[in-house]
């Protein structure tokens, strides 16, 4: 978060079909929307056997995001939340694409996980709907994955993301664009046994109304519409005529149906059949249309990081609850990580605001590992929090945490910063290095007061001045310090402490 966060906000959905660039006016904490933009980049139909995105449509997504870029670029740091979903998820070569896409941007770009793009994705559907504390059921159809969601007010429940969307159903069944009878059926039951894991939860769950999100659902509603074949909501009656309609026709370029434009076309079937299935799993009788949909609610959780209403704090809390970590001993690591922080902050180049959140949620957690096993206890806690789904986090924030929790004690883990980017890897270094003293001191978990300290940074030394006599007074925190000492010159860093 920015120092003084921006009026002007702004979020990117990298969608696996299209990318969407939403800009607005933070009102208070809501928003007045200023400019939308939306590109039918295909990302999804660019990876190819081994899951790698091609140089072609990497071109083609950074072209889109050097134009998204000239409309955001002038953003301050923090104003701007730029995510991709599954075609990300997928791509091998991911993070070379990113380091040139984020260069496009101007912004830095998050991956995220389904469980992560559902939450968003309700919360930007919710937040386009009237107040309801009703069960709602959500179905988004997106062009690589399909999230399902039950939730009320804008509170998610229960979330699902499935691995099937309108370009990947599309791709695998409709290839060259022929529709027949037989390839319709063998897509329908592709989709059902994708579902059949699901689908009870959400039934016995149950919900008051339907709500479906993105262009899938808001194209196959327009048709249906226009077409007479429904008054207002989808059902399944209509899609079926829809169906029928895409068979007869054959091929996607001889589809006559109203409101169907051409970019749209080529996915078209996979959408419906993977919306017709879902209406047959859950029994769904009707649906409504939401405006809201993945990048309204990348931009009201933008707003919350913004207004201090971050939901990654409640997730690291939640996670440390469900491991069982001490919480009067965190809350000591805490205040002393905090108390370190404030005197090399200058020194250090941490003028971030959220630099502490890191050093704060990497205290809150570095001993969850402890639930698993003591032994080597930094390599499970890392493991956790990078395999959790972390609300709010994505991919790369969750390895960035992880990657603390692992260097906060015992051998330096220099190599695993080795994948960050240079600056964020040095300032993460020194956030580990502040990280595993504060540790170091509350070592004898004592819930007494530590004397009064004073640290000394350099660019590649810190220095820990005690009170007189003190050192000698306390040997094994003396021994602690050497052992650390010894660590940290494995690396290239010194401590010196007297």
């Amino acid at each position: 978060m920015p120092h003084q966060p921006s009026e002007i906000v702004a979020a990117v959905d990298l969608g696996s079909n299209s990318f969407h660039m939403i800009v607005a006016r933070d009102v208070q904490g809501d928003v007045k929307v200023l400019d939308r933009l939306r590109e039918p980049v295909r990302l999804g139909a660019g990876l190819d056997a081994e899951q790698n995105l091609s140089e072609e449509m990497q071109r083609r997504a950074l072209d889109c995001l050097q134009r998204f870029g000239q409309r955001l670029r002038d953003l301050p740091p923090g104003s701007v939340r730029a995510v991709g979903t599954n075609a990300l998820r997928q791509a091998v070569n991911a993070g070379e694409f990113l380091a040139r896409a984020e260069q496009a941007l101007g912004h830095p770009i998050g991956i995220i996980a389904g469980a992560e793009e559902a939450r968003l994705i309700y919360l930007g559907v919710a937040h386009s709907l009237a107040a309801d504390d009703k069960p709602r059921l959500v179905v988004d159809i997106g062009g690589g994955s399909t999230e399902i969601i039950i939730g009320a007010g804008v509170t998610p429940r229960h979330m699902e993301s499935l691995d099937m969307g309108c370009v990947s159903v599309s791709q695998r069944f409709f290839a060259d664009g022929t529709i027949s009878a037989r390839a319709v059926e063998r897509a329908l039951m592709a989709a059902r046994l994708e579902l059949e894991p699901v689908e009870a939860s959400f039934r016995d769950l149950g919900w008051v109304n339907a709500v479906g999100a993105s262009g899938t659902i808001r194209a196959a509603h327009g048709i249906v519409t226009a077409a007479g074949w429904s008054s207002d909501t989808l059902n399944r009656g209509a899609l079926r005529k829809l169906l029928d309609a895409m068979i007869d026709a054959g091929h996607v370029n001889k589809l006559t149906v109203p409101r169907l434009s051409a970019e749209r076309a080529p996915v078209l079937p996979g959408g419906v059949v993977i919306l017709l299935a879902i209406f047959e799993a859950l029994d769904i009788k009707q649906m409504g249309v939401a405006k809201g949909a993945l990048r309204e609610g990348v931009l009201y959780d933008l707003l919350g990081r913004i207004h201090d209403r971050d939901v990654r704090g409640d997730s690291v809390a939640s996670l440390a609850r469900r491991h069982h970590v001490a919480a009067e001993h965190a809350q000591r690591v805490r205040q002393t990580a905090k108390q370190c922080l404030a005197q090399v902050e200058s020194a250090w180049g941490f003028v971030d605001h959220e630099i502490s959140q890191w050093l704060d949620w990497a205290a809150q957690l570095h001993e969850i590992g402890l639930n698993i096993s003591h032994n080597q206890y930094q390599q499970h806690g890392a493991y956790i929090i990078e395999s959790a789904d972390l609300a709010g986090f994505s991919a790369q924030e969750q390895k960035l945490l992880s990657l603390l929790v692992r260097a906060h004690r015992r051998k330096f883990p220099v190599k695993f910063f080795k994948d960050i980017p240079n600056g964020t890897a040095r300032l993460m270094q020194r956030l580990a290095i502040l990280l595993r003293l504060a540790v170091l001191l509350r070592r004898g978990r004592s819930a007494g007061s530590l004397p009064k300290f004073t640290l000394e940074a350099g660019k590649k030394n810190l220095d820990i001045l005690f009170p007189a006599g003190w050192l000698d007074a306390h040997p094994l925190t003396r021994g602690d310090l050497e052992q650390e000492a010894s660590y940290l010159e494995a690396v290239g860093f010194e401590l010196r402490y007297r």
